[in-house]
């Protein structure tokens, strides 16, 4: 999986307070409940963030990165969407993420996603007018995947994920996407995303495409003092994105 348990968030560049963090339990439209984790922004700016984990959920990692974007001004919240086949109860050591991972459905992430998006335009949430959501590993694939499932998402940005789990809906999408990708991922090759890049410009999708040459699949980690570049522009890249389409309505 993305993240071991010493990995942690790197710290955005622009750094404020935070209120309101805590764990949570939200219920999808479907009667799903599952597992969650926000933060507010003290200095909020009108945008929210849903961040689609790797299996691990809310794990250290993304309580901490959700606790990063409230800091950068962004209300967040994580959801932990294996909760929906694996059940709401602490996963031991050993745990066959991969085999529940196999268990999910993009229409049950989906649903759970919906749920984080909810959340957020609620006054528990933030009230928040523009919502993008950010994913890592198998969730950045799922966070692409948002465009094309979620009415009036802002954007979707996703970080190491596979095209080969977004190309079916490629036709559907219609909020821009961010691409952040590792050079020296071994999970992909590269002419795989320059084909990606190529079907959603054919397609009409607004997006953008990041490449760290050299960079490892999970390389934004502030364990990784040599990824250390990247992981500071990988955030300058997302802040830049959020601020350029908060309260912009995603093509028609």
């Amino acid at each position: 999986m993305c993240y071991t348990n010493a990995a942690r968030s790197p710290l955005p560049p622009i750094m404020g307070g935070s209120t309101d963090e805590g764990d949570l339990v939200l219920t999808a439209a479907d009667g799903n409940r599952f597992r969650a984790y926000a933060s507010r922004a003290a200095a909020p700016t009108g945008a929210g963030v849903v961040v689609i984990p790797d299996p691990r959920g809310v794990h250290p990692f993304y309580k901490d990165l959700v606790t990063r974007f409230a800091q950068a001004g962004v209300d967040a919240v994580v959801i932990d969407y294996l909760d929906r086949t694996a059940g709401m109860s602490e996963r031991p050591d050993g745990f066959d993420l991969r085999a529940a991972m196999g268990k999910t459905t993009p229409d049950g992430i989906a649903s759970d996603v919906a749920a984080g998006i909810s959340y957020l335009r609620s006054p528990a949430g933030g009230t928040v007018e523009s919502v993008f959501t950010v994913g890592f590993c198998f969730g950045g694939a799922q966070s692409w995947r948002q465009s094309a499932a979620q009415p009036g998402l802002s954007g979707a940005i996703g970080f190491y994920g596979i095209p080969s789990r977004v190309r079916d809906v490629i036709p559907q999408m219609k909020a821009p996407l961010l691409l952040l990708l590792a050079g020296n991922d071994q999970a992909t090759t590269p002419e795989d995303f320059v084909q990606f890049d190529r079907e959603l410009t054919q397609a009409g999708v607004p997006h953008q495409k990041v490449v760290y040459e050299g960079a490892p699949h999970s390389f934004f980690d502030r364990t990784f003092e040599e990824h250390k570049a990247a992981s500071d522009d990988a955030w300058r890249q997302m802040l830049a994105f959020i601020k350029e389409h908060t309260r912009q309505t995603a093509r028609a």
